[in-house]
């Protein structure tokens, strides 16, 4: 048994040789196929050089919380009256960058403001990992998205031989998304745009140029000058017709099926639209345009578009969501997330810095808070754990 005990630690030693040789040998032929694309050896060997693969890269792609989390904990702290703030504060401190790419593209500031504060929240979470490490490991160890990685790990490298952005501030998320907007490098190279006027496409450094680029992505995308995103509506009992986000029909066709806006009023906008119901039959429901699809664009998935589309309007002054959502534990907003961390802080729980973000060492110590309330322990911070922590019954 001593043997085998001693004999343990060198067959994880053995693996992890052959996983970094394997992860050496994809390297090489990157190499090649990134010198087929203009990118030079040098270039490469630079950037490359003592890169290691990350595997916190291939935890990440499984854990994406646009298809994992319920929506109404989704847009819990993404539109948040803390986040709306500080949006309309944006569309102040930067009111001539914002004018301007609005004239250049014909896309409105507030939903430029929106899809910043959504991607980064406003420059203050733009991702830490190495954008060429996190991309190699994608390529060489992600089977199932392998032609992903490897296009965007090239892309970056054309990025930094251009000089555009320097290798040592391309730093991003597991996916290559990087800057104030979050671009992944190949829409970089297509979409990026110089709005500073300085002859450079800086979204790492630059806010006009982030702010410039993310309107003519949007513009791209077929967003419709003056239109609407969509809005809330009211659907009848028992509705059973169609819904999502495609396929689209005329306005004329939901309002005949009953539907109306929110407020009870009958429906507005030119085109055609999908009646989006995001919780399912018992949730609230929008009916959505051609610039829903725009902002859906940008990451492909509808609470992403949703968070957009409700935080642009909640920035113009306009209410958010007006339904209810089919849950009787209601998510928390970052302030009470924070309250709910100094709270189990005061417990002795170590959560880290209370800050908000909701990490592995908070979902856990929530997991004991449930337990010890009746609930399942799945580790959300929702209302019903808050109310617990406040009203001294743990």
């Amino acid at each position: 048994m001593r043997a085998l005990t001693l004999a343990l630690p060198l067959v994880i030693l053995a693996s992890a040789a052959q996983a970094q040789g394997d992860f050496q040998s994809c390297l090489s032929g990157l190499r090649s196929a990134a010198a087929e694309k203009g990118v030079s050896a040098a270039t490469f060997d630079r950037a490359m050089a003592g890169v290691t693969p990350d595997m916190k890269v291939i935890e990440a792609m499984n854990n994406q919380p646009e298809f994992k989390t319920p929506i109404w904990d989704y847009l819990g702290t993404l539109v948040d009256d803390e986040k709306v703030a500080e949006g309309r504060a944006m569309l102040r401190q930067h009111a001539s960058t914002l004018a301007a790419a609005e004239s250049r593209f014909g896309v409105d500031r507030h939903t430029i403001v929106a899809v910043w504060g959504v991607e980064s929240d406003f420059g203050k979470a733009r991702g830490k990992m190495p954008l060429v490490q996190a991309l190699s490991t994608g390529a060489c160890l992600a089977p199932r998205r392998n032609a992903f990685f490897r296009g965007e790990l090239i892309a970056t490298l054309q990025i930094i031989q251009r000089g555009d952005v320097r290798a040592d501030r391309l730093f991003g998320s597991w996916a290559g998304a990087f800057g104030h907007t979050q671009f992944i490098p190949s829409t970089y190279l297509r979409l990026a745009v110089d709005g500073d006027g300085d002859g450079r496409r800086d979204l790492v450094d630059s806010i006009p140029d982030a702010l410039h680029s993310t309107a003519n992505f949007m513009a791209k995308a077929g967003w419709v000058t003056g239109a609407t995103w969509g809005y809330e509506v009211r659907v009848p009992g028992g509705y059973s017709g169609p819904t999502g986000r495609n396929p689209k029909q005329p306005v004329s066709s939901w309002a005949g099926r009953g539907i109306v806006k929110f407020d009870g009023s009958s429906l507005s906008g030119t085109g055609n639209a999908g009646l989006l119901m995001p919780a399912g039959r018992n949730g609230p429901a929008f009916l959505v345009f051609k610039n829903y699809d725009a902002a859906y664009s940008y990451n492909g998935a509808d609470s992403y578009a949703l968070a957009i589309s409700l935080l642009s309007d909640r920035i113009r002054g306009r209410p958010g969501v007006q339904g209810d959502w089919p849950t009787d534990d209601l998510p928390l907003s970052r302030e009470q997330r924070r309250e709910l961390q100094r709270l189990l802080i005061a417990r002795g729980f170590d959560v880290g810095e209370p800050d908000g973000a909701v990490g592995a060492l908070t979902r856990a110590a929530i997991k004991q808070i449930e337990g010890k309330i009746g609930m399942p322990q799945t580790g959300r911070p929702g209302e019903k754990v808050l109310r617990a922590l406040k009203g001294g019954q743990v």
